[in-house]
């Protein structure tokens, strides 16, 4: 009976120490520079569920992402919030992106930005701050690809910001 107990002491300690995992929060962020249309192409991997709660809580306690009947709303919401969240700064001046579309692929929302007008890519700026006033733990990954070259940061609460420099 005394093993039977410690057996199934250590079983539910083992399986409520699985409750205690935290979510991983994370976001990724592809830029790539296109010389011959100069502009910056942007998509960024946002969890449905996580950007979703965050839409609710700043906008509209009713928004469903993926609603049909809302989407130039959800739209609305995603524009104004990226454009609160997400700066660029090229080659010192700062660029603002366009809201092209976006479409969903299992549980992320990928949102399709661009920025026109970028005559060269010497050095980028890049401060993404999606999410982090909600999760603690948020992580912002950014790919920046120049034709064969590309290159990546790692953005949290702490640090949101940081700088890649590409020669020619």
């Amino acid at each position: 009976m005394k093993k039977l107990l410690i057996i199934l002491s250590v079983f539910l300690v083992s399986l409520s120490s699985f409750t205690a995992l935290h979510k991983f929060y994370v976001s990724v962020t592809q830029i790539e520079y296109k010389e011959e249309e100069k502009s910056l192409q942007i998509i960024s991997r946002i969890f449905v569920d996580d950007i979703e709660e965050v839409l609710r809580k700043r906008y509209d306690e009713t928004i469903e992402l993926v609603s049909n009947e809302q989407e130039e709303k959800v739209d609305q919401y995603l524009t104004t919030y990226l454009k609160q969240k997400l700066s660029i700064t090229v080659n010192g001046e700062e660029v603002f992106f366009n809201f092209i579309g976006k479409e969903y692929d299992n549980d992320l929302v990928l949102c399709y930005l661009e920025v026109e007008n970028v005559e060269s890519l010497k050095t980028i700026v890049v401060s993404n701050q999606v999410l982090m006033d909600f999760f603690d733990d948020q992580q912002n990954i950014i790919h920046v690809k120049k034709q064969e070259k590309r290159k990546s940061l790692i953005l949290e609460k702490e640090k949101d910001q940081g700088m890649l420099k590409f020669s020619k």
